[in-house]
């Protein structure tokens, strides 16, 4: 799939504040995360995605004094890549003496909310990547923020994949998961209060029962299933607010078993 790149101009981003530096070649590209909350609703909304991308460089121009966003591109959950600072400029995200070793790639995940990177975020990530290797004079290399900067960036979940050598999902360095498929979302999130009633309830917590929860398949979202819920996401990582929403619900199913 070629990139599916939104300009500047469709994101409606600042006029940078002064020249950029020069940059004609790099080692490759840093990976890095937001390190706040990332709301999940972004996940079935793009253009709330525009809306955290602007407020980034809002906060990199006035809160830093940087000329412009910080990041080369921004990869979000819809498989779109954001042009920041785009092709042969220095950008400003990877520290000082750093930035001119690596183009400086931002993944739509924080450190609370969407914390969990989906697919299609790790596949427009690597788009950018193939796309600054393509056109940018970019190296082979795929590193994390962290390699040889003291910082959490790109929190757990993304440096991982950086280091299983940031393979494509379903392919491309790893072999697709042997496990069951989630069925498909059912269009709205499980919470209480107050009780919800219905057979998404019934067949998300036939599923938890089957992972080892102690809850009983009656088709009612009360307390113990918030619990229950709770604690699964605890153990994948993930923002535990005990809604079962389209990220919780796929690794309900596809996360392998503890």
């Amino acid at each position: 799939m070629a990139i599916d790149l939104v300009s500047r101009r469709d994101w409606n981003a600042r006029a940078p504040r002064g020249d950029y530096s020069q940059l004609d070649s790099t080692k490759g590209v840093k990976v890095h995360y937001t390190g706040g909350r990332v709301e999940p609703g972004i996940v079935g909304d793009h253009g709330a995605c525009a809306a955290l991308v602007r407020s980034i460089q809002a906060f990199h121009m006035e809160g830093n004094g940087w000329v412009d966003i910080g990041y080369s591109f921004v990869a979000c959950p819809h498989r779109k890549v954001f042009e920041g600072r785009g092709l042969h400029h220095l950008p400003a995200a990877n520290g000082p003496g750093l930035n001119s070793g690596h183009y400086a790639v931002l993944g739509l995940v924080g450190n609370t909310g969407l914390v969990q990177p989906t697919d299609q975020i790790l596949h427009a990530i690597l788009d950018a990547v193939e796309h600054v290797r393509a056109r940018g004079g970019a190296g082979k290399e795929i590193k994390g923020h962290r390699d040889g900067y003291s910082t959490d960036c790109p929190g757990e979940p993304l440096y991982s994949w950086v280091r299983r050598g940031a393979p494509r999902p379903s392919g491309g360095g790893e072999p697709p998961p042997s496990g069951p498929v989630a069925p498909p979302f059912p269009g709205r999130l499980l919470s209480y209060p107050p009780v919800m009633r219905g057979e998404d309830v019934r067949t998300w917590q036939s599923r938890i029962r089957q992972r080892g929860f102690d809850l009983d398949a009656d088709g009612a979202y009360g307390p113990d299933s918030r619990a229950a819920c709770i604690a699964f996401q605890r153990r994948q990582g993930i923002a535990d607010d005990g809604v079962v929403g389209p990220l919780t619900w796929r690794l309900t199913w596809e996360a392998p078993q503890s």
